[in-house]
């Protein structure tokens, strides 16, 4: 799976290069919601369809807290090293890392309260974590176990990245990546600005 996403990206790159006017890349944004809704509706298709899954969602409270403390402590930590290496602010480092994949969110908030520089990092290095999670869910949902499979997509695992998890582990996984998701997603706008301000 993992290499069929890499042959897929590069095959995008290639199409845009050499047909930037088509039909295709003029209406991106519409086919690329579309796409995602689409993909959408089979995950919660195939949750719905599994009562089990559903029926136990108090069951999976501990796991989603897990999930989601995890995340939180290893992204921020993540941000703390890199920020080290790179001889950047740790107020820097924490806030671009507590975008946890919204790259679109986390960039504009660090370009409004800090710069341009640093809003285009947090847009890049979140934008990075999405297409790694693309690659590595498979391999992690395989070499480790479904939860941790989760990890690496942050705040996108309610959306973007939620059907690749979901085709790589089971309904359960599933549910707890979305809740983990809009957990996260409602911290980004919180953690991002307050990291960066406080630190």
């Amino acid at each position: 799976m993992s290499f069929i996403v890499v042959i897929s990206v590069a095959l995008g790159i290639l199409y845009g290069i050499f047909y930037s006017d088509s039909f295709i890349v003029i209406n991106l944004g519409f086919l690329s919601q579309s796409t995602l809704a689409i993909l959408l509706l089979s995950v919660g298709l195939d949750i719905g369809s599994n009562k089990s899954a559903l029926s136990g969602i108090k069951d999976k409270i501990y796991s989603v807290l897990i999930v989601t403390l995890s995340v939180i402590f290893g992204s921020l930590f993540g941000g703390i090293i890199t920020a080290s290496l790179f001889k950047m602010p740790w107020n820097e480092g924490l806030a671009i890392s507590a975008g946890f994949g919204w790259y679109s969110l986390s960039g504009v908030i660090l370009t409004n309260i800090g710069n341009a520089e640093l809003g285009s990092i947090a847009f890049l290095s979140n934008v990075f974590r999405e297409l790694i999670t693309f690659i590595f869910v498979p391999i992690i949902a395989v070499r480790l176990n479904y939860l941790s499979a989760i990890g690496p997509a942050g705040a996108t695992s309610m959306d973007t990245t939620l059907p690749i998890i979901s085709n790589n582990t089971d309904s359960n996984t599933a549910i707890i990546a979305f809740i983990n998701g809009v957990i996260l997603s409602a911290l980004v706008p919180i953690l991002v600005p307050l990291l960066y301000t406080v630190m």
